[in-house]
């Protein structure tokens, strides 16, 4: 019965469109990772180049995913999701023409990566904020299992392994094509969903949070009101502010060293080559897959914020030893636990966003998740290259590695969350209050 659990979300005929179109977008996403990689060095470029390409990405994405929460609570999200999917399909079509017709510049990568993150700012609110309309809350863990189970899978197993093979066998201007038809196809299947009905105003908002925010807004309210609302619920909820701190550090330690400095680990010290990088991705994806389906095919844990926090804490240590690692299989298997421990992570914190974060602040939640996360992201990318070139890659593992599980523990403790997960139990009892507040779905 706990694989039917993990199944129940296809039930749904918005979900299905959803999924299918995310699945084939993001395995676009997973091709351009390495197709960008090898495009940058085709051009010329080393570590400094790429930072400049991969920084670009995350200020796009740092610079507007606040405003991109906003558009998902003010905004119907399936037209927000087409828009982003239509941004897409135009800037990877035009970056392979430039790459066909070998006029392509390290100025014309670093602006498409700029685009593409402004998108991913506007898309993951939109969806985030959508899933709770179209799914009743019993059946959140199972879709976040599931879309913990595609992404890993597409974005960086199989669309990475694809993509090196393309690079390896053909060249980086044919892996960016690949990218082009998928988010050719993810563009015509978003359009496929259902218009979405405007929200009742009766409807009561769900989650043991909900107090804690009042009324939802008005859709009138200035955008600098929405905005502070949101950072007032967020300060205020020590299990979701002591978490995001921790998010911030671990990206700054971890972002840039794995997507800067982990291509040329594999270069100088496996001797590897795209292939090499994009199979050690792969397994990193395949890790993070197996464990979020698992998670999927099982009850929210009672201690789910003690669950999420160690899980990730301990899941970074593998980090640490990557400088060290000569051989493809060890670090495959470090790369394999920083995958699974990920995956569970990822799949508890989806879920407890869309059941205790009232509704109609999910969209500015999501985007200040997003936007506390990441806020160091292009730090960590930016810095990463120069650094490396003065500082041993081996150490910047090492410190990456110990800083996020000792940063896990003091957040645990810190937010009280072994008390707060005790005092605000997610049980069946509640989701199914919860479910009647959901708006059902047309199949």
């Amino acid at each position: 019965m706990a694989s039917l659990r993990a199944l129940r979300p296809f039930a749904h005929r918005e979900f299905r469109v959803l999924i299918s179109a995310l699945s084939i977008s993001i395995f676009g996403s997973g091709m351009w990772a390495v197709a960008m990689v090898y495009e940058v060095i085709h051009l010329g470029g080393g570590p400094l180049e790429l930072s400049l390409v991969a920084t670009a990405a995350s200020i796009g994405l740092v610079g507007f995913v606040l405003a991109g929460g906003i558009a998902a609570d003010r905004f119907p999200q399936r037209l927000l999701i087409i828009a982003v999917e239509g941004a897409n399909l135009a800037v990877i079509a035009t970056i392979t023409a430039l790459a066909m017709f070998n006029v392509l510049q390290l100025w014309h990568l670093a602006i498409g990566a700029f685009v593409l993150g402004v998108g991913q700012a506007f898309f993951f609110p939109a969806y985030s904020a959508m899933l709770p309309r179209i799914l009743p809350a019993d059946d959140l863990l199972a879709a976040n299992g599931l879309e913990g189970t595609v992404r890993p899978v597409l974005q960086q197993a199989a669309g990475p392994a694809l993509a090196g093979i393309l690079v390896a066998v053909l060249s980086p201007a044919h892996a960016v094509a690949g990218v082009a038809v998928c988010h050719l196809l993810a563009f015509g299947i978003v359009n496929l969903l259902s218009r979405q009905p405007p929200d009742d105003p009766g409807l009561a908002d769900t989650g043991p949070d909900t107090a804690v925010t009042g009324a939802p807004a008005s859709r009138k309210s200035s955008l600098f009101k929405d905005l502070r609302e949101g950072f007032s619920y967020t300060i205020r909820t020590p299990w979701l502010l002591w978490t995001l701190i921790w998010a911030c550090l671990s990206v700054l330690f971890l972002i840039g060293p794995i997507e800067v400095l982990l291509p040329f680990v594999v270069r100088d010290q496996l001797g590897g080559d795209s292939r090499t990088f994009g199979f050690l991705l792969a397994v990193m994806g395949v890790g993070s897959a197996a464990a979020a389906l698992a998670t999927a095919t099982v009850r929210l844990p009672r201690r789910y914020l003690t669950v999420m926090v160690v899980t990730w804490g301990l899941g970074s240590l593998p980090v640490a030893a990557i400088g060290f690692m000569d051989n493809f299989w060890v670090l495959g298997a470090a790369m394999l636990i920083f995958g699974a421990t990920e995956g569970v992570g990822m799949v508890i914190w989806g879920t407890l966003l869309q059941r205790r974060v009232p509704r109609h602040l999910l969209g500015r939640i999501s985007s200040l998740d997003f936007f506390v996360s990441l806020a160091l992201m292009p730090v960590s990318m930016a810095l990463a290259g120069p650094v490396a070139e003065v500082v041993p890659i081996w150490v910047i593992f090492f410190v990456a590695g110990l800083v996020c599980p000792i940063m896990a523990f003091v957040a645990l403790f810190a937010a009280r969350m072994m008390s707060d997960e005790i005092e605000n139990p997610l049980t069946s009892t509640t989701m199914a209050s919860e479910s009647a507040d959901t708006q059902p779905d047309s199949v």
